[in-house]
């Protein structure tokens, strides 16, 4: 049986260095409206977030009937000189969800998006010239590598890498190399729907593609529109974002009842999580999260 949850990055809760933060709701409102809004699980969020003590993290979640699947984990991978520091955070996050006894939860992994000004300007037009060289791509893929063997000798917990925009993987070219370069067995792929479109690219294209190396989804939906209007006033990330890039599901061009019929084929009976990115401060996430509850209700999940 497919089990759907949702995160706090759709109440505003992002990893980003931004103003805005101090807009954040609190993770005790977010779990009650998880909950509230008809989801079974989350993932942890920006840490700090939550408690970072394994049993009141344990107790937070429990109360609430929920589940924790994972942890976004951001690391600047195409700097060698991060990856020490990307294998300490990994390890911290990865400790705190096996000590809560979320055994079964994944590292997502993901370039610490936002960071670099060429990619974060240029979200959802990326070209060839802005990517990464041979070398790079090496540095890239041994450091996602050298996280995930980490945490998985030390844990047991997998990794899965999380394509992004804003990051230097986020065209389904660039998803294509990285996933040439890794071990399949070590490193999945967090399939983000949303992000893919945005990138370029028919997430259900993906789907059928990458099959066995996808061991974590989200569902996230995509508005040409929105993204349109950014790029006529030449704006970033974050303009998208405000403009709404990442609507409520059903709203944007993402094909979720094919999606989900082929998940149902294939019989994938794992989470599915919900995100609807906002910044703090902006919509109404409850609202949204109730929609896109029903929505899926109405899909059959």
């Amino acid at each position: 049986m497919i089990k759907i949850a949702n995160a706090p990055c759709s109440w505003g809760a992002l990893e980003f260095d931004l103003e805005e933060k101090s807009d954040e709701i609190g993770f005790e409102q977010v779990l009650d409206e998880i909950k509230e809004t008809g989801y079974l699980g989350t993932e942890l969020g920006d840490w700090g977030f939550m408690p970072t003590d394994p049993s009141k993290l344990k107790a937070e979640i429990s109360k609430r009937g929920l589940q924790l699947l994972g942890a976004f984990v951001p690391v600047a991978l195409a700097d060698k000189s991060k990856h020490s520091r990307g294998v300490e955070a990994a390890l911290k996050v990865a400790q705190l969800m096996y000590n809560s006894g979320y055994k079964n939860a994944f590292i997502v992994l993901a370039d610490e998006n936002g960071s670099v000004t060429e990619r974060t300007k240029n979200a959802g037009r990326i070209t060839s010239e802005m990517g990464l060289s041979k070398e790079q791509w090496s540095v890239y893929a041994s450091g996602a590598e050298k996280i995930a063997q980490a945490v998985k000798d030390k844990y047991g917990i997998r990794t899965v890498f999380h394509h992004h925009c804003a990051g230097y993987v986020e065209t389904p070219e660039e998803i294509d190399m990285l996933m040439s370069l890794t071990d399949p067995n070590l490193l999945g792929l967090c399939l983000d729907m949303g992000h893919y479109a945005f990138g370029g690219g028919n997430p259900l294209h993906a789907l059928k593609k990458y099959d066995e190396r996808i061991w974590h989804v989200h569902f996230k939906d995509y508005s040409p529109d929105a993204a349109k209007a950014s790029q006529e006033v030449n704006g970033d990330y974050f303009d998208a974002i405000k403009r709404g890039v990442f609507c409520e599901l059903g709203k944007g061009n993402v094909d979720f009842p094919r999606i989900i019929s082929h998940l149902k084929e294939k019989g994938y009976k794992d989470w599915i999580v919900v995100e609807q990115d906002i910044l703090p401060g902006m919509g109404k996430p409850k609202e949204c999260a109730q929609a896109n509850r029903d929505y899926l209700i109405s899909l059959g999940l």
